[in-house]
């Protein structure tokens, strides 16, 4: 079992950058496929982006390709999402969310662990 602790977020006006962190705890981080998803107001949570366990590859939504990245550093047993070029309509609340040697998809009901999320509000 793991458990996710996200931090990071907060407000920034359009066209600033935050960075999100999700700590993990347990010693097999190395072994689980990291996601960040995202919830607004009235919508459905919707895959932000995620990496492989096995691979390092990564995969983002359209919305915030060349403007958000995902990495992770196996010795800290955290993940990160670098958000740049931050626009009113990336706000949400931010989950980081893990599953054990699994592959990146993007359907948030087949990840096993969640964090309790972190908003980010970008003002206009």
């Amino acid at each position: 079992q793991v458990q996710l602790v996200e931090s990071g977020g907060g407000l920034v006006q359009a066209g600033g950058s935050l960075r999100l962190s999700c700590a993990a705890s347990g010693r097999t981080f190395s072994t689980y496929t990291m996601a960040w998803f995202r919830q607004a107001p009235g919508k459905e949570r919707e895959f932000v982006t995620g990496i492989s366990w096995s691979s390092g590859s990564t995969y983002y939504a359209d919305s915030v390709k060349g403007r958000f990245t995902i990495s992770r550093d196996n010795a800290k047993n955290t993940v990160y999402l670098q958000m740049n070029s931050l626009k009113p309509e990336d706000t949400a609340v931010y989950y980081c969310a893990a599953d054990r040697e699994r592959a990146v998809v993007r359907t948030p009901q087949l990840y096993d662990y969640w964090g309790q999320g972190t908003q980010v509000t970008v003002s206009s």
